[in-house]
C-alpha cells in the first residue's frame, strides 16, 4: 500500500479486525486512484452517542495531489450500519464513486 494510512476509533476500543478491513479498502481504492497519498478513515460507534440512532458512522477523508475529498455512509442511515462492516464498505464505495466521477470530470 502506498497510502498513508490513519485509522481513528471514536466512542469504541480500537479494532484490528477493522483495522485490516480498512486496509484491504484501502487498497482497492489504490486502484481507481493511484495518485492517492494520505487516507483517514474515522470509525464512530452508535455506543455512547445518543444521535448515531443505532448505526456506526465512517467517515473518509482522501488526499491527492491539489485536492481532498470527503465521504462518508452517513447520508444512507441504514439500518444496515448496525454492522460496523456494512457501514465500511458503504462509506468506501462512496469514497470510490467519488473517484470515478472525478475522474470522468477530468
Amino acid at each position: 500500500m502506498q497510502t498513508a494510512l490513519r485509522v481513528t476509533f471514536r466512542h469504541m476500543e480500537r479494532s484490528v479486525a477493522l483495522e485490516q478491513r480498512i486496509q484491504e479498502l484501502t487498497r482497492k481504492l489504490e486502484h481507481h486512484c493511484d495518485r492517492l497519498t494520505r487516507c483517514h478513515v474515522v470509525v464512530d460507534s452508535p455506543i455512547g452517542s445518543h444521535c448515531h440512532h443505532g448505526a456506526f458512522q465512517v467517515h473518509l477523508e482522501l488526499t491527492m495531489p491539489g485536492s481532498v475529498l470527503h465521504a462518508s455512509n452517513t447520508p444512507l442511515r441504514l439500518p444496515e450500519h448496525a454492522d460496523a462492516y456494512i457501514a465500511l464498505g458503504d462509506a468506501f464505495e462512496a469514497a470510490k464513486q467519488q473517484l470515478m466521477d472525478r475522474d470522468a470530470v477530468h
